[in-house]
C-alpha cells in the first residue's frame, strides 16, 4: 500500500497521484448515479424509482400496497417476492425489456472505468447496479463484481435453474402488465411466469432481493483486495445500503477515497469533508459524467474518449463535443 500526501484535496491531486506511479491498485464502487446519464432513473433521488412508485397501480393486496407506501423498498424485498411476484415484475418490466434490447448505452463514467483497466490501474469494480452497462465497454468480466446481481441473467429463486433471457422476455411481454402505460400491447392484467424447471412462479432476473445474501465473491474480493488498494473511487451511490457501503471502511487508513456524487455521502461511515478531510476528496456538486470527464482531461485521455464518442448516449456525446 503506497503512502500518499495529496498536494491538494481535489481532482488535480488525484490525477497527479495516478500519474505518479505510486498508485497501482484502484478499486471502484458504483451506484445508480453512474447510469443516470444513460437515462436510467436512480432509486432514492427525487423522481427516482422509489420516489415515483405508485402502489395503487401494482397487483397486490391492500396490506402489501400499504407496506410499499410506507417503505418503497418493499417492492424488491425477498419476503414480498415469495408472497407475490407481481410487484417486482411490474416495476421491473421496462428495465427487463430495455436490457434485452440494449436500450441504454454506457456513459462517460462507465468508459472512465474501462480506461482505468486499459492503463492497468483497475483491480476491481464493485457495482451495485443491475443494468449491465459496464459490459458494453468490453471491460473484462472477471474484474466486475455484481454486488446486487444483474438484469441480464434470469434464474429461479426457488430451484436456481437459469432461463434464457430472450425466452423470459417473451413471457414478460405476454404476462406482465405495463404500470407505466407506455406499451399498448401489454396485457391489462398480470399473471405469474412459471419456472420451466420447477413450475413455481419464482423465475426473475438474477438481482439480489432485499433480505437475501450477497454473492460470496463480494466478500472474498473485499477481504483480499480492499486492504491493498491505493485508491478507492466511490461514484453515484448514497452509501446507505449495507453491506456494500462497508467497502469504504475496508481500505487501508492511508488509502485516498474519491467521492463522486451530487452531495456528500458516507459521513456516518467515517468519510470526512471540509477542513477535517485528510484523505477524502469530494468532487463537488456535479454529475458523475462531468467529474469523470474532468479526470479524463487531467489524465490526458481525451483521444480515448473521442474514439468511442458514437457509442455514448446523447447527453454524454454533447459533453465530449465540448472538449
Amino acid at each position: 500500500m503506497a503512502t500518499i500526501r495529496l498536494s491538494s484535496l481535489d481532482l488535480g491531486g488525484i490525477a497527479e497521484y495516478l500519474k505518479s506511479g505510486a498508485c497501482k491498485s484502484v478499486v471502484v464502487l458504483t451506484g445508480a448515479g453512474v447510469s443516470t446519464g444513460a437515462g436510467i432513473p436512480d432509486f432514492r433521488s427525487p423522481g427516482g424509482l422509489y420516489d415515483s412508485l405508485r402502489p395503487e397501480l401494482i397487483t397486490a393486496t391492500e396490506n402489501q400496497r400499504s407496506a410499499m407506501r410506507s417503505d418503497p423498498t418493499w417492492v424488491v424485498m425477498k419476503d414480498m417476492f415469495f408472497a407475490n411476484q407481481l410487484p417486482y415484475m411490474e416495476v421491473r418490466r421496462p428495465f427487463i425489456l430495455g436490457t434485452q434490447h440494449q436500450k441504454w448505452k454506457a456513459t462517460i463514467s462507465h468508459w472512465f472505468i474501462r480506461f482505468l483497466e486499459e492503463e492497468q490501474f483497475l483491480t476491481r469494480l464493485f457495482t451495485q447496479n443491475i443494468d449491465g452497462l459496464d459490459y458494453q465497454t468490453d471491460l473484462t468480466r472477471e474484474l466486475v463484481c455484481n454486488v446486487h446481481g444483474s438484469l441480464g441473467r434470469v434464474s429461479c429463486e426457488g430451484c436456481q435453474q437459469e432461463m434464457p433471457l430472450d425466452d423470459f422476455c417473451v413471457q414478460v411481454r405476454k404476462n406482465i402488465k405495463d404500470i407505466y402505460n407506455v406499451d399498448p400491447d401489454a396485457p391489462k392484467e398480470s399473471s405469474n411466469i412459471p419456472c420451466p424447471s420447477c413450475s413455481r412462479p419464482l423465475v426473475k432476473p438474477s438481482t439480489v432481493l432485499f433480505g437475501s445474501s450477497l454473492p460470496r465473491d463480494f466478500f472474498v474480493h473485499c477481504q483480499q483486495e480492499l486492504p491493498k488498494a491505493d485508491l478507492l473511487i466511490v461514484a453515484g451511490t448514497s452509501l446507505v445500503v449495507a453491506p456494500a457501503n462497508q467497502v469504504v471502511q475496508m481500505v487501508g487508513q492511508d488509502c485516498p477515497r474519491l467521492i463522486v456524487n451530487k452531495e456528500p455521502v458516507g459521513a456516518e461511515l467515517g468519510i470526512r469533508y471540509g477542513s477535517s478531510a485528510t484523505r477524502d476528496v469530494f468532487a463537488g456538486d456535479r454529475s458523475c459524467d462531468e467529474v469523470f470527464l474532468e479526470l479524463i482531461r487531467l489524465m490526458g485521455w481525451e483521444d480515448k474518449l473521442r474514439r468511442i464518442r458514437d457509442r455514448l448516449p446523447e447527453g454524454s456525446q454533447a459533453l465530449v463535443s465540448a472538449i
